[in-house]
């Protein structure tokens, strides 16, 4: 049976009815973004429970840390979901540049209840993990999310990679298309930059004989890479 743009659609209407169960908060986040001036960009609601679910294996594995870094926090949406999946004395380290999006999403975090174990820096994607690499060394933390930029995608796995313990998860959104762009085919200019370094990035993963890795086609395309 073929897949067809209605199909899709449909697909992902029936995956957020069935996976993307939320509370009041976030239900409310967006539409309290977006009232901010704070742009409509998110992870739908079944990404989010996925995030959940594999947080919660990468940090129950043996050895785990408790730590994970995400670059992009945006409004918080995504960060919520990974907090609430840390064990006991866990923490997220979370990435976002632009200082009005760092205060809205501090206050999702504390009406959320997970302020306690989410650390915002305030600087680019690049510039966190270079210092998160000097500062937590090797294989010192359980997972990375990547949501930020997607021409620095490649950038953020070379940096990234030795950061992720063994067994340890590397995540990444947007890897099968964006707002302006799809895996196949995309518009000239920026959106042509994002996804020829999204395809780049790809291929670095499945091609990195450290890393187990698959894309799973929900929403905008999602990279689950299991570090061996």
């Amino acid at each position: 049976m073929n897949m067809t743009p209605q199909r899709w659609d449909n697909t992902n209407t029936y995956l957020r009815e069935v996976f993307g169960k939320q509370d009041s908060v976030l239900g409310g986040l967006m539409p309290a973004a977006i009232a901010a001036g704070i742009p409509a960009i998110a992870v739908s609601a079944d990404v989010g429970r996925l995030l959940h679910l594999l947080v919660q294996l990468a940090c129950a594995r043996p050895g785990a840390t408790g730590r994970v870094i995400e670059l992009g926090t945006l409004a918080g949406y995504s960060g919520i979901w990974i907090a609430r999946a840390l064990p006991p004395g866990g923490k997220l380290i979370t990435i976002e540049p632009e200082p009005k999006h760092a205060d809205f999403a501090q206050r999702m975090f504390a009406a959320a209840g997970v302020a306690d174990r989410v650390e915002i820096r305030r600087t680019t994607g690049i510039a966190a993990l270079h210092d998160l690499a000097r500062e937590l060394g090797p294989q010192s933390v359980d997972a990375v999310f990547l949501d930020a930029i997607k021409t620095e995608y490649p950038e953020y796995f070379r940096l990234a990679h030795p950061l992720i313990g063994r067994g340890g998860l590397l995540l990444a959104d947007n890897v099968l298309g964006s707002g302006n762009w799809w895996i196949d085919e995309a518009a000239p200019g920026e959106a042509r930059e994002s996804r020829d370094a999204a395809d780049r990035f790809n291929r670095m993963v499945a091609d990195d004989p450290d890393f187990e890795a698959a894309a799973v086609p929900i929403r905008e395309g999602v990279l689950i890479a299991r570090r061996r």
